[in-house]
């Protein structure tokens, strides 16, 4: 049984076959899966999707290219969703230098405003970081000292620098098809220390599909591709890393009620 931990079916890439998408990820047995939301005004949506869809939950949050959008953007919308049993995490949010700099100030205090959320609720922050390491070692360390919060940087493919700081306070790390690439072989290294009980797998689709099918929209049946990378990186087997990344997503996201 595999958990696709983070992913974006309800975008617009998946409107034409949603269903069947879904479909071929119960195929390659990915019983679990986190439709993560970006933005809180799509949050509702994402809701209703998961009211009719047997063990997909979804998060409520902000994404950073997103920070300029919403005037005085508050807590409160992301804890009133937060109610919801369907809504298990706070994000994605966090810092992206890469594409959108020229709003940084809006980054910084949106990022804070999901941080405190996350030490409001106690729901688990899901953290997205690109070029960003310096800020967000930062803001991670210097606002757990004040009050801790759980999370996980998704998506990695920072710095072990950062990597090591998130650890540190408990952070999760999760790897998406990047680790696949050919010329992620520094990301694989830093995979390979990364203890077991503290790793994750996703997709992030319908972006970054991992080998084969590079090129191609990612879905989350391609999880699978990523675990088998991932148990290489560690030297287990791919039902071991299954089972280990399954129980980390419970362990994280203990909102989620697990199917017996």
């Amino acid at each position: 049984m595999f958990v696709d931990s983070h992913c974006h079916i309800n975008s617009d890439d998946f409107a034409a076959d949603r269903e069947e998408v879904v479909a071929r990820a119960r195929e390659m047995k990915v019983k679990y899966i986190l439709d993560v939301s970006d933005d809180v005004a799509k949050t509702p949506e994402i809701i209703e999707f998961c009211k009719t869809h047997r063990n997909i939950w979804t998060t409520t949050g902000l994404h950073p290219e997103l920070a300029d959008k919403y005037a005085d953007f508050g807590a409160d919308i992301m804890l009133e969703q937060a109610q919801s049993p369907y809504v298990v995490g706070i994000g994605e949010c966090g810092l992206d230098f890469y594409y959108n700099a020229d709003i940084k100030p809006q980054q910084l205090q949106v990022f804070q405003t999901h941080i405190e959320a996350a030490q409001t609720c106690g729901l688990p922050l899901i953290v997205h970081s690109r070029d960003a390491d310096d800020e967000m070692i930062q803001m991670l360390t210097e606002n757990y000292k004040k009050k801790s919060f759980r999370g996980e940087l998704h998506c990695f493919s920072s710095s072990e620098r950062l990597c090591r700081a998130a650890l540190e306070i408990g952070f999760y790390i999760s790897a998406s098809g990047i680790i696949t690439f050919k010329k992620s072989d520094e990301l694989r290294r830093i995979f390979a220390e990364v203890p077991t009980e503290r790793l994750l797998i996703e997709t992030d689709s319908p972006f970054l599909a991992p080998t084969p099918h590079r090129g191609k929209r990612n879905e989350p049946a391609y999880v699978v591709n990523t675990a088998q990378v991932l148990a290489e990186v560690k030297g287990l087997s791919i039902e071991e890393t299954a089972a280990i990344t399954t129980q980390n997503f419970f362990d994280l996201f203990d909102k989620v009620k697990k199917d017996e």
